[in-house]
């Protein structure tokens, strides 16, 4: 009876924290989603407006009449580029390391220790590389600078996924006269789908968010949403409902893209996990 009895306010105790987590990481999200409809007036009382009286589309009509579509375009087409090459070059690189043992234990650990390298030491010689192409305010050198962080992290996420299955089916298709770049494509590469995707969404949210380099190599021609967003803080005004409002069109398709492919996230995060 005890033991039940306890076992049942352990229960209780995950539920109330488990909760307590949902409440804290979903907070900011609730309040951005609401400041977007707040009108004027309930924007800066105190104490504030949690759930606006009367809600208003003013804001959102204020960003699409501004472009906030056309920096939208550029966050799609940059963050999926740079997502794509990744898996691509990545995905090969990977599986390479994994399988034919390349550079030995040393080189995969030095292609993600890239990934810890400071943005602004990157900045300059590539300042001067895209100036020298004629590459500046372009999508182009947006998405080569992205690749500098996305790649390293898409090779060695991958590689562990890769060492995930047995080599024996891989063998298999070779005696049976596959090519190992066909071993590769139809064997492995399907059987590492989850893992593919849950990689190319942590890599796709890298892009989506990047700030530094989007604002040192753009400038007009080129305005992803991070950049977008912050232009309506002012030196003495700034538009907190306009933030509100592109805030929740730049975390949207984030959230819907989440939500369509959530099956395999789950799966290729987990994937390795049991054995």
């Amino acid at each position: 009876m005890f033991a039940k009895k306890h076992k049942t306010q352990v229960l209780i105790l995950r539920y109330i924290v488990a909760l307590v987590a949902v409440v804290f990481f979903l907070f900011p999200i609730f309040w951005i989603v609401m400041t977007s409809f707040k009108g004027g007036g309930e924007l800066y009382k105190n104490p504030p407006v949690w759930v606006p009286s009367e809600f208003t589309l003013r804001h959102y009509v204020r960003v699409l009449e501004e472009n906030v579509l056309k920096s939208l375009r550029d966050s799609v087409i940059i963050g999926g580029s740079s997502t794509l090459l990744s898996l691509l070059i990545g995905s090969l690189a990977a599986y390479g390391l994994a399988r034919f043992k390349v550079g030995g234990d040393n080189l995969p650990f030095f292609i993600l220790s890239q990934r810890f390298m400071p943005p602004v030491a990157l900045i300059f010689p590539f300042l001067l590389f895209f100036k020298a192409l004629r590459l500046m305010d372009t999508r182009q050198a947006v998405i080569i600078m992205h690749l500098t962080f996305c790649l390293p992290y898409a090779v060695w996420m991958m590689r562990g996924f890769f060492k995930e299955i047995p080599v024996e089916i891989e063998e298999s298709a070779l005696v049976d006269g596959c090519t190992p770049l066909g071993a590769f494509w139809r064997i492995a590469l399907p059987l590492v789908k989850p893992g593919l995707v849950a990689t190319g969404i942590f890599c796709l949210i890298f892009s989506w968010t990047e700030f530094f380099f989007a604002l040192t190599l753009t400038k007009t021609n080129v305005v992803p949403m991070s950049i977008y967003i912050v232009r309506f803080f002012g030196a003495t005004v700034t538009s907190v409902g306009a933030i509100g409002a592109a805030s929740v069109i730049n975390v949207l398709p984030l959230f819907i893209l989440g939500f369509v492919v959530q099956h395999y996230l789950v799966r290729g995060l987990t994937l390795g996990a049991v054995k």
